[in-house]
This record gives structure tokens, sequence and C-alpha cells, in this order.
């Protein structure tokens, strides 16, 4: 497959995904000349601050399935402490040891990740819609492609996390999956999403029923019907990114040898734009 020039690099905060490997391909995929921008959340260290600090972390799930953390104030400060703060750090460290220029930054920066504050969110709790009030959350709805752009264009490799810069002028939360569906949509490249995974499975306990290809109506909507969990935000994520202008989505193991160049390459889960046609 042609090399595409902008490939946003979305990390997953899973325990099981080592961002090693992920880290090393970044700097041979800037080699073969394409620009790299790193998207990343970062659940695992998040839940970990939570534990430390003995507050016990909450997933609520949304009317269509969809998981997510809730964010009040307090798992807040964890959360910019936590993502802002090590992760970030440790993987703008892990690309300068590899040789990578890279520059870390939270979407309050620069005003790179801005959008609306939600004032209440919509869960299921035991089979029952409720209305849940206090979160700390928003959603993406400009991003600031000329920042990254300079960013680029001078030689540096951006890294970037949640939170955002809500229009209140507060930081709140903001999915890192919808993140970098935004980004590859403001850059028109391709996304590729890393995760402890293979793709997207037709039965989610069996690895060899993994869908390669997406690109077709019919294939998209055995895609949906298939990701469970959080896979569901991932296929949420790949629609808005190729709604928004992104070449491609993929869904890829992150602790595949090279993963970068396995999912450039075909490997896991291929969404194409023909698909939502």
């Amino acid at each position: 497959m042609t090399d595409p020039d902008t490939v946003v690099v979305k990390i997953g905060g899973a325990r099981a995904v080592d961002p090693e490997g992920a880290l090393a391909n970044v700097a041979s995929v800037r080699e073969d000349g394409t620009d790299v921008v790193v998207v990343h959340g970062g659940s695992t260290a998040v839940d970990d601050a939570l534990e430390r600090m003995g507050v016990e972390p909450e997933y609520v799930e949304t009317p269509s399935g969809v998981v997510g953390r809730f964010t009040d104030a307090e798992t807040m400060d964890v959360f910019k402490m936590a993502l802002a703060g090590q992760v970030n750090t440790d993987l703008v460290t892990g690309l300068r040891n590899q040789g990578v220029d890279a520059v870390g930054l939270s979407g309050v920066d620069g005003g790179l990740f801005t959008g609306p504050r939600k004032s209440a969110v919509r869960v299921v709790e035991d089979g029952t819609k409720k209305i849940r009030r206090g979160d700390h959350s928003g959603t993406i709805e400009s991003v600031n492609g000329g920042l990254l752009s300079t960013l680029l264009s001078d030689g540096y490799t951006p890294v970037a996390s949640p939170p955002m810069l809500a229009d209140d002028g507060v930081a709140v939360n903001t999915d890192a999956d919808r993140a970098a569906a935004a980004v590859a949509a403001e850059l028109g490249g391709t996304l590729v999403s890393l995760t402890d995974v293979a793709g997207v499975y037709r039965d989610p306990d069996d690895p060899s029923t993994v869908i390669d290809r997406v690109d077709t109506p019919d294939a998209y909507e055995e895609l949906r019907a298939a990701a469970e969990g959080f896979m569901g935000r991932k296929v949420m994520a790949a629609t808005e990114a190729l709604e928004g202008g992104a070449e491609r989505v993929v869904v890829a193991n992150a602790n595949a040898d090279a993963p970068i160049r396995s999912a450039i390459d075909g490997g896991g889960t291929d969404v194409l734009p023909s698909a939502l046609e």
C-alpha cells in the first residue's frame, strides 16, 4: 500500500499494551518521510493513581453501549496528573531515546483540543437509563491543526493527550480515541489505533475471526455489530475520523512487530471511507 503523508498513532492505555515497539517504529516511519503525530490515553495510569489515593474508579455505560470513565472533580485532578505528567513525559522520553524530536502537548496547550463541556451524561445502570451530573468531560469540536502543522514542518513529532479546554475555560477529560480521530480528520491523515488485540473480532473471544477489511456499507454494519465494550468506542472514533476527512483507519495490535508499519501495510482491521458511502 502507498505510504500516507501523515499518520496519527493512537497508543492505547490498557495494561497489556507495551508502547516500546510503537515508539521504536515511529522513528523508522518518520525516516520513510511520513509525518507522525502520537495521541495517547492513559486509563491504566489513571486507575493506578486513583488506587494509590484510595479512590475507586467508576466506569459507566452509555445507552448506545459504549463504556467510558465517569470523571468527577477529584478524578479530574488525578487524570491531569497522570496523563499530562507521567504518561506524556514517559512517551516523549521514550521517543527522544529513539532519536525522535518529540514534543509533549496536552489538549489545553495552544488550544489544541477545544469544545463544549457536557453538563450531564446519559448512562445505563442496572438496565435503567439515568442522567448523571458533575462529569468533568467534553467533546472536541476544534483541533488546532496549525499548531500541529507548524511542529511537523519544523521536524518535531507532537505527542498529544487529553485534557481538552472546554468553552467555559475549564480543563476537562475527553476520550483519547476520539481525540486521535479528530486529529486525523483535521490533518487528512491515516489513523492507526493501537490496542491490545489484533483488530475487531467477529467473535470477541476468537482472534482468528478478525475483520481485516471494511470497505462497503455491509462490511461496516458487520463491524459495528461486532464491536463490544471498549472496541465500540474505537469504531465510533473510526467513523468520526473518516467522516471528518481521514484517509483510512486501522485498528491493530500494539504488541506486533513494527506495529505502525504492520498496520499501514494491511495488518489489523482496515476501515476505508467507502464503508460509509
